[in-house]
């Protein structure tokens, strides 16, 4: 069943990643009436559900899904913590808030644990980026097991890799997506229709990735299997590899979104 053990759920926001979540979830079988969104502006959400604006009444809830938008932190906290207990885990995906942060907006709470998913939830292929507090294995397991269903688990060895964790597997999507416009559109520049050229790189991706997956070698390994000496694939990829232009474009573009996540951090603490 999934999320076992969690009879009362409740979302705090329920925008795009947790509307997202949360449809994943439906999707692989949650009861619906396990669920509780709260928001300040009702709506209809995934499952036919409807957001309130207001707490329940009744016991403190078994999981706290925080998905508002970070800045919202003191202001939820202000109600929410009151009603929560010790046996209240809260799940965060508030990029730049930091676990110290958490605890402090949630003083009785059980365990705080930070996730970062990505988009990908939606087709149950996201890695979900985890860290919590201390060192917990059965926590862990009980983490791995609710999130499971929606992408592999990864678990951090501390908070601080979650700066670079964020930019790779959070903001990767984008990246990927412009990649593959960008060779869509350089094709259509070269004399290809253009939704021709779309469907070609979408599909030519999709391909790669689920190889790349499925191989037990490595990709950079798997572009040289791909690549005949002097042939067409190795001029290519010549260009990609000169001077380590593709590596060095593609550290700059992490350090950039790595360091956002950091000055968001920093500015989540006032």
């Amino acid at each position: 069943m999934i999320a076992e053990g969690f009879n009362n759920i409740w979302f705090i926001g329920c925008g795009n990643m947790g509307g997202a979540i949360l449809q994943a979830w439906l999707d692989q079988g949650l009861d619906a009436g396990r669920v509780t969104v709260i928001k300040p502006n009702q709506s209809a959400l995934p499952g036919g559900l409807q957001s309130q604006p207001d707490y329940p009444d009744g016991p403190a809830p078994d999981l706290v899904m925080l998905a508002m938008k970070p800045y919202q932190l003191q202001d939820v906290a202000a109600e929410l913590a009151p009603l929560v207990a010790g046996n209240t885990h809260i799940v965060s995906v508030l990029a730049g808030t930091e676990i110290e942060m958490l605890r402090h907006a949630f003083p009785k709470a059980g365990k705080i644990i930070r996730l970062m998913p990505n988009m990908a939830v939606t087709v149950a292929k996201s890695p979900m980026i985890l860290i919590a507090e201390g060192d917990d294995a059965s926590l862990k397991q009980k983490m791995s097991q609710l999130f499971s269903p929606l992408g592999p688990p990864e678990w951090l060895e501390n908070e601080g890799q979650m700066h670079i964790a964020t930019a790779l597997s959070g903001s990767g999507p984008a990246f990927v997506f412009r990649f593959i416009d960008a060779l869509a559109a350089s094709a259509t520049d070269l004399g290809m229709d253009k939704a021709q050229a779309a469907r070609m790189a979408l599909a030519m991706v999709d391909g790669a990735a689920t190889l790349a997956v499925a191989s037990d070698v490595s990709p950079g390994e798997l572009a040289d299997q791909v690549a005949s000496p002097n042939g067409v694939t190795r001029k290519g990829l010549d260009v990609l590899d000169a001077d380590g232009r593709v590596n060095a474009l593609l550290r700059d573009v992490l350090k950039a979104a790595m360091e956002r996540n950091r000055e968001m951090a920093e500015e989540a603490k006032g």
